[in-house]
């Protein structure tokens, strides 16, 4: 079937000079998926692309040798950061005009010598056993607030002279019983 309002041409269409042929271009190349790389492994990248040299292999005794030489740097300047902080409390407190702490003081005994504290019996209902409350009051070191705390003693009373609400003094000594380890040395302050 022909299209009448095409004429039919049997003559062959001149064919044109073959112009250059424009250089082909390469077809786009097919799209590589993207590969995720984490943080880590950039920046080691970047280190090996900078050059950055490893550690070269060390002996174990000089690892050992390299720590302890870190941890002595260390201790020097805690030791003399700690002696700065002590300093400037001092001068702090002597400014306030704060007296000593009350309570027991800490124990400075030498070898030998055994611990003395002073507290107030809150039972003496045992025979020739009183129990005594020991209250203390620290500084924090960090913090630098008052911390106050208590701790319980029986000690050994032969007489049975101490009441309760007593101020005493008692001594460290020898088992006496599953929890005497104090013995009463003298009573400081009748309760009234």
């Amino acid at each position: 079937m022909t299209d009448e309002t095409t004429p039919e041409t049997t003559e062959e269409q001149p064919v044109e000079a073959a112009a250059p042929e424009a250089p082909e271009t390469p077809a786009p190349a097919p799209k590589v998926p993207e590969v995720r790389v984490s943080s880590k492994e950039r920046r080691i990248s970047k280190q090996n692309a900078a050059g950055t040299a490893t550690r070269p292999a060390r002996t174990p005794e000089e690892r050992h040798a390299e720590r302890q030489a870190e941890r002595t740097a260390k201790a020097v300047a805690r030791r003399r950061r700690r002696g700065q902080e002590r300093v400037k409390f001092v001068a702090a407190r002597e400014a306030l005009g704060a007296d000593a702490p009350t309570g027991t003081p800490p124990a400075e005994r030498e070898p030998g010598n055994p611990k003395v504290r002073q507290g107030v019996v809150t039972s003496s209902k045992a025979d020739k056993t009183i129990t005594v409350r020991v209250d203390t009051a620290r500084r924090h070191r960090r913090y630098e607030k008052i911390v106050r705390s208590s701790m319980t003693l029986h000690a050994h009373d032969h007489t049975n002279d101490a009441n309760e609400g007593d101020t005493v003094k008692v001594i460290e000594c020898r088992p006496l019983s599953r929890t005497k380890r104090w013995r009463l040395v003298e009573n400081l302050e009748r309760a009234k």
